[in-house]
Formats: C-alpha cells, structure tokens, sequence
C-alpha cells in the first residue's frame, strides 16, 4: 500500500467506487482516503494461484465462494475497503454487491517485505473485527512459511505456524493440504 497524498480529497464510499472504476490501478479506502496498491512479484502472484486451485475445489458445490484480489472487503461497519489477496465466503449477504465482500470466513494475505508490517498488524486489526473470519492466513513470499491467525471456540485468536513437512489446516472450510502444495513451483532467491 502506498502512502495516501497530502491535500487528496476525502472520499465517500460512492465516491470511491465512482472514482476508482476510472483508475487503472485498485486502491484501498481507509477513513476517507485511497491508498494505491503496489503490484507483486512472480513467486507472490504464483503462491496466491496456487492456494486459490487448492480452495476452489473444497468449496466448490457448496454455498462458499472463493474470491481473488479484484474484489474488497468492506471493514464490517465502517466505510474502509480493502483489497485481500484471496478470499473466502459463505454468507448469502455477500451476493449483495458486485465490487466487495463483508462477512469472511477466510481471509489470505501473501506477504512480501514491504507490505508484511502492514498485513501483520494493521490489517488483520481492521479485519478481526468481523465475526464471521475465522483464519486470517499470512503467507510468505521468502520462505515456505504460513502463519494463521485462527479464531477458537470460544472467540479467542490464536496463532498457528506452519513450516516445510507440516500439513496446513484451514478450519474455517475444513480443509487440511501439506504447506508445499502452496509453494508448488516456487523458486526462492539465494
């Protein structure tokens, strides 16, 4: 995410959604101002593939939906939208609108080192405070690591790490694959 500009405009979410649909590039809304999104690299676009063909299959037939980076999540009661790299979503209130998302139960974010800060704390603050996200997955980019946040039973978040040889679970869609399946094909720098 790039830094908002000085003396930029305060946006209503009609505004934005008006406004961005002319951008060439997406941009987040946070309390009023847009925030460019920066682009990927290879090993992040590739890692986000490959968990999405391993997702779409376990929902497939079902009531959830498993969704790319084109479509936002709107923070549950506040007017901030924000872009995740994959998610997932069983509520029928999500067929509502077009351009984003509310009630996640799953949400996957690809970590790289300039945005790995920002997903770590700040985002998962905005998005923990739906109800209905369960995992909140943060996936490296450098190395075969995942760490889940995962919401318990008893409404507790509790945090999951997951190396080279563990076998990765994803509750919130009951579906558990070995961590290598999202890192197929991936090449790391020396």
């Amino acid at each position: 995410m790039v830094a908002a500009r000085e003396n930029q405009p305060h946006f209503t979410p009609e505004a934005y959604f008006e406004w961005e649909a002319q951008q060439l590039e997406r941009h987040e809304l946070i309390d009023g101002h847009v925030y460019a999104m920066s682009g990927g690299t290879q090993n992040h676009g590739e890692i986000a593939i490959n968990i999405l063909t391993l997702i779409r299959p376990n929902v497939r037939g079902g009531q959830c939906r498993v969704l790319n980076s084109d479509v936002k999540i709107n923070i549950l009661n506040t007017f901030n939208y924000i872009y995740p790299d994959l998610s997932v979503t069983c509520d029928p209130r999500d067929r509502e609108h077009p351009l984003y998302i509310t009630y996640p139960c799953l949400i996957v974010e690809v970590l790289s080192p300039s945005t790995e800060s920002y997903d770590r704390w700040k985002k998962f603050e905005k998005y923990r405070r739906n109800p209905n996200l369960i995992d909140y997955v943060l996936v490296s980019s450098e190395e075969v690591a995942v760490d889940i946040y995962h919401r318990n039973s008893a409404g507790d978040w509790v945090i999951l790490s997951y190396r080279s040889g563990d076998r990765v679970e994803l509750q919130s869609i009951g579906l558990t694959v070995a961590i290598e399946e999202f890192y197929e094909g991936i090449m790391f720098e020396e």
